[in-house]
């Protein structure tokens, strides 16, 4: 009978206990969201993204956590659809209650995760966003770590100061950012007296390139810049080979500066220009230790070499979390708010670069290196402090290789 009456308080002593630890779990964890597309047509983009927010979240709960409290990501795939963007971010703010966002791939879906986030008062740092746009709109809460001007100026610097082409050529993709990147090029060429004779866009994804490839070669082109996407280079570059078409230097910001590009392409890739913000072999002067860890945790997490999507994904996530851990030392509550003031005074050197924003939330310091494909390697050929190979130019002719 004793035994039966002190079973209902026994019950509410076990309730009470499960229940204040289960707060203290909830209390002692903080929640970060991450939104990328992880299936459809940029499934293989959004999944680097993702494995480098992995990295910078395993990263720091093996070092304590932050404050000691354990980092919980909530992880969400956009189907590389806009409108299921805007659904997951409503998920994860409003429902998930997460206390910052991360991630995130071209901005037909970033832009739209950014005004969720608005919404919300929760702080985004994007991993891969360029358009101008968007950080023109009045959002505090909107912070990226890279943008266009970050591709534009070498790209810039090294035709007008030492390649100084004759007949150049800018091809786009009929994307917002390829369109920009275009236009801003131009317009940085013609303001140091560099001419531009053709720019002419292109469906991303065409089948085809004969027709524009014979306008080039009707027009002896000698330096074709393309901004166009991984498969675009491909297929390009194929055909100028198939139809005999010799550029004396061939610039393709996106897409090439990638181990699976030189595999694809084999020896074809060599010579080809490109630009890096890092990758093992090329990280920030001073950060040369921190850059080793990132790939030996990637490693081991992934068993593959890691490349400058991923970094782009560690960086925009370790920025969030270098935030919060501010917030925390000041001893302030982490709230929308005060993460992203946080952010606003944010200056952080990591392996891709000196992660500070300006008052739009671009990154201060984003800039890429030109490089040139020299021995299935990427050599890095401007800006001159920075060079580990001559620039070759002009490239040699497709007849001329071995």
């Amino acid at each position: 009978m004793l035994c039966c009456k002190r079973s209902p308080i026994i019950a509410c002593l076990l309730l009470l206990a499960f229940w204040c630890y289960s707060t203290f779990a909830v209390a002692a964890t903080i929640k970060i969201g991450e939104i990328n597309p992880l299936s459809g047509r940029l499934a293989k983009q959004g999944l680097e993204i993702h494995q480098g927010v992995e990295v910078a979240v395993a990263e720091v709960n093996e070092t304590g956590g932050l404050e000691g409290r354990r980092v919980e990501l909530i992880s969400r795939d956009d189907q590389s659809q806009p409108d299921v963007a805007i659904s997951r971010a409503e998920e994860l703010c409003g429902w998930k209650k997460v206390l910052a966002l991360t991630g995130g791939y071209v901005d037909s879906l970033v832009g739209p995760i950014s005004e969720v986030a608005k919404k919300y008062q929760v702080p985004y740092v994007a991993s891969a966003s360029l358009q101008k746009e968007l950080t023109q709109r009045d959002n505090p809460y909107f912070f990226r770590v890279s943008t266009l001007q970050g591709f534009v100026a070498p790209i810039c610097s090294i035709l007008s100061d030492h390649v100084h082409p004759q007949r150049l050529a800018i091809l786009h993709a009929a994307t917002p950012g390829s369109t920009e990147f275009a236009r801003d090029l131009r317009s940085c060429l013609q303001s140091r007296g560099i001419a531009v004779m053709l720019m002419e866009k292109f469906r991303p994804g065409t089948h085809d390139f004969t027709p524009l490839i014979a306008k080039l070669a009707s027009m002896n082109v000698d330096v074709i810049v393309s901004g166009g996407f991984f498969a675009d280079h491909l297929l390009l570059l194929r055909q100028l080979k198939e139809n005999r078409v010799n550029p004396k230097a061939y610039i393709g910001p996106f897409g090439i500066a990638y181990e699976s590009f030189i595999g694809e392409m084999g020896d074809d890739a060599e010579y080809l220009y490109s630009t890096c913000a890092w990758n093992p072999g090329i990280t920030q002067p001073g950060t040369e230790a921190a850059s080793k860890d990132f790939v030996k945790r990637f490693r081991s997490m992934f068993h593959r070499e890691p490349n400058t999507t991923n970094m782009h994904g560690y960086t925009s996530t370790r920025a969030v979390l270098t935030a919060m851990q501010n917030v925390l030392h000041q001893k302030k509550p982490l709230t929308g708010p005060n993460i992203s003031q946080s952010l606003a005074e944010l200056d952080l050197v990591l392996p891709m670069e000196r992660v500070a924003f300006d008052k739009h939330g671009d990154p201060r310091h984003y800039q890429h290196l030109v490089v040139q494909i020299q021995k299935g390697k990427f050599e890095v050929v401007y800006p001159p402090e920075r060079t580990t190979a001559s620039a070759i130019y002009p490239m040699p002719t497709w007849s001329q290789r071995k």
